[in-house]
């Protein structure tokens, strides 16, 4: 479990530096240029993810279970991950509802990601990473929203093709990890596949 924590506070912690160290972020990327700043977040945030997994792994082999779900429960799982892959790849569609309405839909999918694999499973190691996030990203949306109103961030418009785009490319991406990768790489099949 050890392993797990840090990995996630390697991982979590570069990761908000918006949050919490906006300033020094800002006066560091102005001392070090755009790039080697990109650079060394880029490393620390794959190193922290690479700890993050073995961590994971090493802690669900011992973990305990401290609630159990209905089995119904893991089909809500799934439509709660279609809406979370969706809102994922809204912050890269460009001029879709999601991005248009919630501004920051990459946060809302961590949070929505988190609350749903929460909602399925109870084992202690599974909590810790899910919590885990879940906490960051209502931290990060709640940061990302202040400077949006700090800064009187305008977002563009929605269209009807962006949102079906959006929403045509979450239930690709949603297919494809679920049906095909979820088992492979996670050890388990969400849907019985």
């Amino acid at each position: 479990m050890l392993i797990l924590v840090l990995g996630l506070v390697v991982f979590l912690g570069v990761h908000s530096t918006r949050i919490f160290a906006d300033g020094w972020r800002t006066a560091t990327i102005a001392r070090m240029g755009a790039l080697p700043w990109k650079g060394l977040y880029a490393l620390v945030s794959i190193i922290g993810f690479v700890i993050l997994v073995i961590g994971f792994r090493m802690a669900r082999q011992e973990s305990l279970v401290l609630y159990v779900t209905p089995a119904w429960m893991k089909h809500l799982t799934a439509v709660l991950m279609m809406v979370a892959f969706m809102l994922f790849f809204a912050a890269y569609v460009p001029r879709n509802w999601f991005k248009s309405k919630f501004h920051h839909p990459q946060a809302l999918s961590v949070k929505v990601w988190s609350i749903a694999h929460l909602l399925s499973v109870g084992v202690l190691a599974d909590v810790v990473l899910f919590g885990s996030f879940l906490l960051w990203a209502v931290l990060s949306f709640s940061a990302s929203r202040r400077r949006d109103r700090a800064n009187n961030t305008v977002y563009a418009p929605y269209s009807a093709i962006g949102t079906v785009v959006t929403i045509a490319v979450g239930l690709v991406g949603w297919s494809i990890f679920a049906l095909l990768l979820h088992g492979p790489l996670i050890g388990v099949r969400p849907l019985g596949y």
